[in-house]
């Protein structure tokens, strides 16, 4: 059987393989919508801001296995510890919030419920994306980055006085500083990105009984679009619940089910860019364009 340290090792590895070319591969084929187009649709800002935040977030959990594996001492350097780690949540809960922003804007746009609050949100979502995304960044970095790190030098300042003490404080400071981070960067996110998955399948069984029970004999409409939808809400919801499992598993002592998670949050964010081309026909037709035309010059050459 595979060594825990040899399976994070091969999946820190890999994950750079695949997450940092496909992840790539999703940033330019949207500036290369910008350049064409001189702007994004709201979904393709959230694919953008994905594929940044993917790659990275994969660096940094590369980085993080490959010193656990390779050097556990500097690994565990109170600066570097403390560093690698604030950062990789602050990208964590952000990319939470990314997933719930595009769960929001697919459900506004396919439901079309009439109450106010929706109309509102589907108006500040699709005229103020930008200026959401940037404020989530902000909101994300406040309650992770300075938290973290406070916590952190506090538990080491107190534990060169007095371990029984400083237990109690860390406990105390724990609670004041992860339970609302945590709380506002995924309990938050998750329920709106579960609410809005209810809701567009709700809406979507609804209107395919009323489609099949239309005797006026007019045309079905092509529901494509919102299945794809749908599916894509689903498969990153389900990272997001396997993400967050793979941060409690190895806690437990189950020897396999740490491995397997510990690789499934070291590859999310290549699964996560799958996802995304699975989503988007426009970055499919982009990079496919683009990888042809350069293979056919290297041919004529």
């Amino acid at each position: 059987m595979m060594s825990l340290e040899l399976s994070i090792l091969v999946s820190s590895v890999l994950g750079l393989g695949l997450a940092i070319p496909s992840n790539t591969c999703i940033v330019m084929g949207n500036l290369d919508i910008i350049r064409k187009k001189g702007k994004l649709s709201p979904t393709d800002v959230i694919f953008l801001a994905k594929g940044i935040v993917n790659i990275l977030l994969q660096c940094v959990m590369s980085i993080e296995g490959m010193l656990y594996v390779l050097s556990v001492e500097t690994y565990y350097i109170i600066q570097v510890f403390v560093f690698m780690n604030m950062l990789c949540y602050f990208l964590i809960y952000y990319n939470y919030w990314l997933t719930a922003w595009l769960s929001i804007h697919y459900c506004t746009s396919i439901t079309n419920l009439s109450y106010g609050f929706f109309i509102w949100i589907k108006r500040i979502v699709s005229n103020f994306l930008s200026q959401l995304l940037f404020l989530t960044a902000l909101g994300m970095f406040i309650v992770s980055v300075p938290g973290f790190w406070a916590v952190n030098e506090e538990s080491l300042i107190q534990s060169s006085v007095n371990s029984t003490n400083s237990s109690v404080i860390r406990l105390d400071k724990v609670f004041f500083y992860f339970v609302p981070a945590h709380t506002l960067g995924v309990t938050l996110p998750f329920c709106l990105s579960l609410l809005c998955l209810v809701l567009t399948f709700s809406f979507l069984i609804r209107h395919v009984w009323r489609v099949k029970n239309n005797d006026s004999g007019s045309t079905r409409p092509n529901l494509q679009a919102h299945v794809t939808a749908l599916r894509t809400i689903f498969f990153l919801l389900l990272i997001f619940t396997l993400f967050c499992i793979s941060q409690v598993i190895p806690f437990f002592p189950f020897f396999s089910l740490s491995t397997v998670f510990w690789n499934l949050q070291l590859l999310s964010p290549s699964v996560e860019a799958a996802v995304i081309f699975q989503a988007s026909n426009k970055l499919r037709r982009i990079i496919v364009r683009r990888f042809w035309t350069r293979s056919w010059r290297n041919t004529e050459t």
